[in-house]
């Protein structure tokens, strides 16, 4: 206990970097780093006398990609100071017992990292994936079997003992009631992650006795054979497994057999390619998203400026441009269309804002559309905001260079400019190396 004691002051600079939402008690991470002088001895001395009872947990729920809910549990800040505190003692314990092919929450990878593994498995010729998605693992993480885990490597009773407290504290629910955790690990704290390393890692293990090529980031695996028929026989070994040894639940109707093309895994789809490295491509579910999001981003109503709508948008383009910058094919189409839809929404934004069909005539008049063509139509028929955000005059007179000016950047261009600078080489790497090997 004296190692998580010694780490509070550290843990406590990660939960204010992480920012993030106030508990149930609404205390913010602004707030808990201002009385810290105070908070953080008193917290000690709880933690080393063990009288420390961690606070609830508020759920609130999040769109999942692929639909349905997410259910996040948000900790007090002083109560996830502590867990990222456990995590740090923690963390240098089970990092090197964890395999390689686990990539979730893991120092030095990531997304990308699990799938040029993934990739490495489908060019070596397993075109076959077993894609096996656990129902609610997060919801159903068993307590006495992880702790059991735990215990085989914790020699620190005290330890041990504040994290079946963590595990255990009471959520409150939107409409207020509280609730008794009797199994689960909430998804939003900065334990979470790790424990549910700890728990999958008994997978991990089984997997590898048995020789099979996989993939795991958190609770999504993939699992890559040669042939269909040894893949539905390794679903039905693995799920038998895994509910009966692990005592979690596989969703069948969302796990299958599969050639890696048909499947999403963590937003792309791998393609075999004769003769050179699978092909990388976009899934059809982070393309359904994207356009959500823009959608999201892009509201007529609410009166903000022009500006004020455009600075969000380049702020989740960059990030959704390096996500995905390693797609290798068929992507194009999907920035042509996503900055077109942009820029119409744009559009649509700035008629708004222009209120009356007189002023926006005239508007137009001044952006260089000829004077009769604008009056034309603009006043042809009663056209709503959106059918007028897609007419010829409009778009001569709102084109694109109109919005680059007031700061707009083109998702095309931004993947291009990665792609030219990071992707190109490297793609010409990999496949020098796959006609060497």
């Amino acid at each position: 206990m004296e190692e998580v004691i010694e780490r509070l002051n550290a843990a406590l600079e990660k939960v204010v970097a992480n920012k993030g939402a106030p508990g149930p008690d609404r205390q913010s991470v602004g707030d808990v780093r201002k009385h810290w002088p105070q908070l953080g001895p008193a917290l000690a001395s709880a933690l080393r006398d063990g009288t420390y009872q961690p606070g609830d947990i508020r759920r609130v729920w999040i769109p999942k990609s692929g639909g349905g809910e997410r259910g996040l549990g948000i900790p007090n800040v002083v109560d996830r100071v502590v867990q990222e505190a456990v995590r740090l003692v923690l963390e240098p314990l089970y990092e090197p017992t964890f395999h390689p092919s686990s990539h979730g929450f893991r120092p030095g990878r990531s997304c990308h990292t699990a799938l040029a593994e993934a990739r490495g498995y489908v060019g070596e010729g397993y075109h076959f994936v077993v894609d096996m998605d656990l129902s609610k693992f997060f919801d159903r993480v068993h307590h006495q079997r992880l702790m059991a885990r735990l215990a085989q490597r914790v020699s620190d009773r005290p330890l041990l003992v504040l994290i079946g407290r963590m595990l255990k504290a009471k959520v409150v629910m939107p409409d207020g009631v509280r609730v008794s955790t009797e199994e689960g690990v909430p998804q939003g704290g900065p334990l979470s992650p790790l424990l549910s390393n700890v728990v999958l890692s008994e997978l991990d293990d089984e997997l590898a006795r048995r020789g099979l090529r996989f993939v795991r980031y958190a609770d999504d695996c993939n699992i890559y054979v040669r042939s269909e028929r040894a893949g539905k026989r390794v679903m039905d070994s693995v799920v038998a497994f895994i509910e009966r040894r692990l005592r979690l639940q596989v969703n069948e109707a969302k796990s299958a057999v599969a050639r890696p093309e048909t499947r999403h895994f963590l937003g792309f789809r791998l393609r075999p390619q004769e003769g050179g490295p699978p092909e990388v491509l976009l899934s059809e579910r982070s393309e359904k998203r994207l356009r959500e999001r823009v959608r999201e981003l892009t509201p007529r109503a609410g009166g903000r400026s022009l500006e004020a709508v455009i600075h969000p948008i380049n702020v989740y383009l960059a990030g959704w441009a390096g996500f995905f910058r390693i797609c290798t094919v068929g992507i194009e189409r999907v920035l042509q269309t996503t900055d077109a839809h942009i820029r119409r929404r744009l559009r649509a934004i700035v008629l708004r804002h222009w209120k009356t069909k007189r002023t926006t005539a005239r508007r137009l008049i001044r952006l260089g559309v000829k004077p009769k063509t604008a009056w034309r139509r603009v006043y042809e028929g009663r056209k709503s905001w959106w059918a007028l955000s897609h007419d010829p005059a409009v778009d001569r007179g709102l084109r694109n260079a109109y919005f680059a000016e007031r700061g707009l950047t083109s998702l095309l261009e931004r993947f291009r400019r990665t792609w030219e600078a990071i992707i190109a080489p490297a793609q010409l790497t990999l496949a020098l190396e796959y006609e060497r090997s």
